[in-house]
């Protein structure tokens, strides 16, 4: 089928030419923004629903409390933590910890030196005792969040005095601080003086909350729908502290709010961070708000998440067993219609397996270029170079004439917010992949070597771009001769985590963002993690790989110093060149998120052209954008 078809296709999809409306919930019950002084508050979108249990702020037992309610930005600190972005002062910020992790010489033990002059909200002091009751506890207590992370790892947690703790591990790991290093979210520190006097910490609510943070409870609704925080009179005995002081004096979070209602309280004053839009609401607002703005000052808007969204293939499944045929269904997919189709263009496309976010580009997608475009695909019957280095600026051309001067004009920038290219649509070669891993075809109809019809069902969410995404390439392979059926599955995750799918589309890669190192992701595809078919599989190795290359890179990525970043960036290619054998799924985009972000009360937020954070407040390490902002003169 030729693209303009695909394309119209997928613009109906988007809603685009069609001007489609999109059904809402309702919102929740407003809080009391009237009692507080509008110029000292800031308020944002939570994206939780309704919180099942409002009055539950114990954040180390999962009962129905809410996490991105202020809880872990505002409330909560750990060791270190990770801006999938820039940093304010580099990307890696020594938090509760005073210095980066001390490690042995094979990383079987870490020191870690502590901050001094930290205080607990209702006055304590921060101590080693702190950590020591921490990690022993979630040891000692099966179902606490972080229990399994420090069960199986640590062989025995020591205070060497009030400022130094010790771990002992039961097997070498050079990344084993990742569990106390903040992304979205970490390993908490429990206050000692208050859980050591609890008798059943499962069933304790912790109510009137304690914390380490620059904030503490103010109220909250109690059906579950708005918190506020307070900044505390001692806040400069808090980590943050080292950046500044928190502009706010009060911040709101609202959760449960359709899109129509962030619109609607954005345009009135009563949001000034939403979490995420659709495309089309984010377009909507930004051309009638102009003190309104997204990560990019203009098209495409959207920041770059450290994840990414691809087609997952189960290769438990016998279908997809051989790399030829992986890489005949990425050849028949044609990456501007999948844009179109998902994010009406505002899409970031990656065509390796790491997101297009955060220093990634600088590490990866830039450097790597001439490899890609000189990257040779054997077909069988003929050798190809299948990438298209240009397919972002086709189109940043294609949503111009739409969009205007709000589109970037500089090609680094073009690639930047739009992709360093992605691979040709090719079908004549998808073909002869397809022949040389012995396939026929009938008609329009592929054949398996078994004389079967060629087809499958692709698992998708159900609502979003990830819907749009999956449902035209599902359309795209059909029209190609390969019967795919695009299934709404709301159980998506348990059935991919059971290996109850043949592909599905989501996401099987997560990185830091900022730091280079892949271990947050790479280290759950070793095969000593691959489950037998039928049964649950760990985290993010959705697709069920094994490559004993692969494995021989993890075990070197688990010896190497996670703060040596050549070496990490070397290993990171070598991963790349990996994954580009054997197309064990097939990248797409980065998990673009609409944050709009109104400058009528504050300014100083995180931009591209000012990345000093990720903007989605919902990220525990969103805390300090706090204080960066500044109020805006009334």
């Amino acid at each position: 089928m030729k693209w303009k078809t695909l394309l119209a296709s997928a613009l109906l999809m988007s809603g685009m030419s069609t001007g489609a409306a999109f059904a809402q919930e309702e919102g929740g019950e407003a809080p009391p923004i009237q009692d507080l002084p509008r110029e000292e508050t800031l308020i944002l979108q939570n994206p939780e629903g309704v919180i099942n249990n409002p009055g539950w702020f114990n954040i180390w037992v999962s009962a129905g409390g809410g996490t991105s309610t202020g809880l872990h930005q505002l409330m909560m600190d750990t060791l270190w933590y990770i801006d999938p972005n820039e940093g304010i002062d580099g990307v890696n910020y020594n938090s509760l910890a005073s210095a980066p992790p001390e490690y042995n010489d094979d990383f079987t033990e870490m020191t870690v030196s502590l901050s001094e002059g930290i205080y607990w909200s209702d006055g304590e002091e921060f101590t080693a005792d702190d950590v020591v009751f921490t990690v022993q506890t979630q040891m000692d207590t099966p179902g606490l969040v972080w229990s399994g992370a420090f069960s199986t790892q640590v062989e025995s947690v020591e205070a060497v005095d009030d400022y130094t703790v010790k771990f002992t591990l039961q097997a070498p790991n050079s990344r084993f601080h990742s569990v106390f290093s903040v992304r979205w979210n970490a390993a908490w520190i429990m206050p000692e003086h208050i859980f050591s006097e609890v008798d059943d910490i499962m069933s304790y609510d912790f109510a009137e909350p304690v914390g380490l943070g620059p904030y503490t409870l103010h109220s909250y609704d109690p059906n579950g729908t708005w918190y506020i925080w307070q900044k505390r009179d001692d806040w400069d005995r808090t980590t943050v502290a080292e950046y500044g002081e928190p502009a706010p004096q009060y911040v709101i979070y609202r959760n449960n709010m359709p899109i129509d209602n962030r619109l609607i309280e954005m345009r009135n004053g009563n949001l000034d961070m939403i979490h995420d839009l659709s495309p089309e609401g984010m377009f909507s607002i930004v051309e009638q708000e102009d003190d309104v703005r997204g990560w990019f000052p203009g098209f495409p808007y959207a920041h770059p998440d450290p994840t990414l969204p691809m087609f997952i293939f189960n290769h438990q499944n016998e279908k997809f067993e051989d790399a030829k045929v992986r890489w005949a269904l990425a050849l028949m997919l044609e990456a501007r219609t999948l844009s179109m189709a998902s994010y009406r263009g505002a899409a970031t496309l990656s065509a390796i397996s790491i997101p297009p976010t955060g220093t990634h580009p600088d590490d990866y997608h830039g450097p790597m270029q001439d490899e890609l475009i000189n990257f040779e695909l054997d077909t069988g019957e003929s050798t190809i170079k299948p990438y298209n280095p240009d397919v972002g600026l086709e189109i940043a051309e294609f949503v111009r004439p739409q969009f205007g001067d709000e589109v970037p004009t500089d090609e680094e920038e073009i690639r930047r917010a739009f992709g360093y290219g992605w691979w040709g649509q090719d079908i004549e070669a998808a073909g002869e992949l397809l022949r040389s891993a012995g396939f026929t075809q009938e008609g329009n109809q592929w054949m398996m070597p078994n004389g079967e019809p060629f087809g499958f069902t692709v698992l998708i969410p159900s609502e979003g771009v990830i819907n749009r995404l999956g449902t035209i390439a599902a359309q795209t392979w059909t029209q190609n001769g390969v019967q795919v059926t695009a299934e709404v599955a709301p159980d998506i995750w348990p059935r991919t985590e059971a290996g109850d799918f043949e592909m599905e589309v989501g996401w099987a890669v997560e990185t830091w963002g900022g730091h280079p190192d892949l271990s947050f992701f790479l280290d759950s595809y070793h095969s000593q993690y691959v489950s037998e078919p039928g049964e649950i599989q760990p985290a993010r190795n959705w697709m069920r790989w094994t490559n004993p290359e692969l494995d021989a890179l993890i075990e070197e990525v688990r010896q190497s110093d996670f703060s040596d970043l050549e070496r990490n960036v070397e290993l990171g290619r070598e991963f790349v060149r990996l994954h580009l054998q054997d197309m064990p799924n097939i990248p797409v985009m980065s998990y673009n998120v609409f944050v709009a972000m109104s400058e009528r009360y504050w300014t100083g937020y995180p931009t591209a052209e000012n990345p000093y954070a990720n903007p989605v407040n919902n990220w525990a390490n969103s805390r300090y954008i706090l204080t960066q902002l500044e109020p805006v003169s009334q």
